[in-house]
């Protein structure tokens, strides 16, 4: 399954919705391999479309972003990251939802603090089951890693050549998919409880304080102003 939208993979509605509806689709499959085109895997939200569309959009986009977020993680087949560039904020969120993280290059990082908008409750408890303590300092401080540093975190579980990224992934999902389907499902699904229960308590209340963030005029001004000192650099 390869991310082709735009010239980094920014996660707007239409590719929210295909990401969802693809991967019900690929339930059966044997294994799954996420990868990106181009440079990026995913640099995360479409931020313009955020400011276009304005607190409309973003209150339809929240819980897009959320549902496609979780059919990568609740998805019952092996799933791979072949991260082939920048996987940040939301791209950051699709490589954690992932069962194993293969980088050759790019930065990874959750860099939402940096335009001030607030985590819904799915991919922050993604991103706390992926990277354990490494979460808050992901989420805390905004910064991004190269693939040796981010493989030193323990962000990512393997680092490989550019060449080599996708036959080296689809060679895991080949060994995954030979395993028992039945007790992956439930080995993964006994991994994710927790952070399942911890989605389903709070998810509520904290999303409704996120949208509240997300849909403010003062927010939606400021990623326009971030969107504005990126096109000076």
């Amino acid at each position: 399954m390869r991310f082709e939208h735009g010239k980094v993979n920014a996660l707007d509605l239409e590719l929210l919705g295909d990401i969802s509806d693809t991967m019900r689709d690929l339930g059966d499959a044997g294994a799954i391999v996420l990868t990106g085109a181009g440079r990026a895997f995913s640099a995360g939200v479409d931020l313009r479309r955020i400011v276009d569309g304005g607190a409309a959009y973003a209150e339809e986009f929240l819980p897009a972003l959320s549902e496609a977020f979780l059919a990568v993680f609740d998805c019952p087949r092996p799933v791979i990251a072949a991260i082939n560039g920048h996987a940040l904020a939301g791209g950051c969120v699709i490589a954690a939802a992932a069962d194993l993280r293969l980088m050759s290059g790019g930065t990874i990082g959750l860099t939402e603090l940096l335009v001030g908008v607030q985590f819904p409750t799915v991919p922050l408890e993604i991103a706390r089951y992926a990277f354990g303590p490494r979460a808050a300092r992901l989420a805390l401080t905004a910064e991004t890693f190269d693939a040796d540093h981010a493989l030193r975190l323990g962000l990512v579980d393997e680092v490989v050549g550019s060449d080599e990224l996708l036959p080296e992934a689809i060679t895991r999902a080949e060994v995954l998919a030979g395993y028992s389907a039945r007790v992956y499902t439930a080995t993964k699904e006994q991994l994710h409880r927790e952070a399942r229960r911890r989605i389903d308590e709070r998810r509520l209340t904290d999303d409704a304080a996120a949208r509240e963030v997300w849909t403010a005029d003062g927010t939606i001004a400021r990623i326009a102003a971030f969107l504005d000192t990126l096109s000076t650099r």
